[in-house]
């Protein structure tokens, strides 16, 4: 379980770290992380950090794409935690 939820830490600050260097890279016109990637990285349960990288950074949030999908992965991802531990 430690394990776990040290994986969890680390995805999360990866996460928020992506969107961050994704924001910066738009701003200076820099070859760009691909959605894909963020995508990705929230299905491996980095959910919150790109969500929180999103409003923290202002950065992708006129995307419908992500302002709906990422919160319907991470209500997906808690639905699942919950019927696991209960």
């Amino acid at each position: 379980m430690k394990i776990f939820l040290c994986y969890i830490l680390l995805i999360n600050l990866y996460a928020i770290f992506l969107m961050h260097s994704d924001k910066s890279k738009s701003q200076k016109g820099k070859w760009r992380i691909p959605e894909k990637t963020l995508f990705v990285t929230s299905l491996l349960l980095g959910s919150p950090g790109i969500l929180i990288g999103m409003y923290l950074f202002r950065h992708k949030t006129k995307h419908k794409r992500f302002t709906i999908g990422i919160p319907v992965i991470l209500i997906i991802q808690i639905f699942i935690f919950a019927k696991y531990f209960s």
